[in-house]
């Protein structure tokens, strides 16, 4: 039995939580001491019975486990380079419903949630977080800190640079390369590629705003 924590005590937050009551009940691994969060005024408190113990400046001297549940790609990249050099460690998480094939590579600190499909030969980046209800097809590469939101389709040999956030619902048609700090919105259909740091919506996906 392992030591973990979560990063976030906000919805997503506890939706990991679950998560990994999940796991443990197929098989006990984890031990939730609680939830680290950079919101102060909640340190002490208790979450779905789970107690807020600190913050990340808390964390740093810790020696444990810990999955960020932050689904803002930056925020979360920003969280884990304060971590570096600390004794923390990332561990992969997977819901025991995901049905995915032994040619998926998913590496550290990454998220796939309940209900999602991967396929063959796909390459998921570290702290990846692929909500629930999703599709990822062969060959496709989802960089790190990206975030996928529920109910989003990922067709075969898509590309997704780092820290991109794609919405719920989305489709990404067989091929395309979404940049790195791109955002499409909830219900878009991507089928070219788009340009990095910028917002794109609609079917098909335009971008509508470039994010310095």
């Amino acid at each position: 039995m392992k030591d973990i924590v979560i990063i976030g005590a906000g919805g997503f937050g506890r939706e990991v939580a679950w998560l990994i009551e999940e796991i443990n009940k197929v098989k006990y691994q984890w031990n939730i001491k609680g939830f680290v969060d950079e919101n102060r005024n909640i340190k002490g408190n208790m979450i779905n019975g789970y107690k807020v113990l600190g913050d990340i400046e808390w964390l740093q001297k810790q020696e444990l486990y810990a999955v960020c549940a932050i689904g803002n790609p930056k925020v979360k990249k920003n969280i884990i380079q304060q971590l570096k050099g600390s004794k923390v460690k990332y561990p992969v998480l997977i819901h025991p419903s995901v049905i995915k094939s032994d040619s998926v590579e998913i590496n550290e600190g990454s998220i796939i949630c309940a209900g999602s499909i991967l396929t063959v030969n796909i390459k998921i980046g570290k702290h990846v977080i692929i909500n629930l209800d999703c599709t990822v097809g062969h060959d496709a590469e989802i960089k790190d800190y990206s975030t996928i939101l529920p109910s989003v389709n990922i067709s075969g040999c898509v590309t997704i640079e780092e820290c991109v956030s794609i919405g719920t619902g989305s489709s990404i048609i067989q091929g395309k390369q979404i940049n790195a700090n791109s955002i499409i919105g909830a219900g878009s259909v991507v089928i070219e590629d788009l340009p990095a740091n910028c917002t794109a919506v609609g079917t098909p996906a335009k971008p509508i705003k470039f994010n310095m």
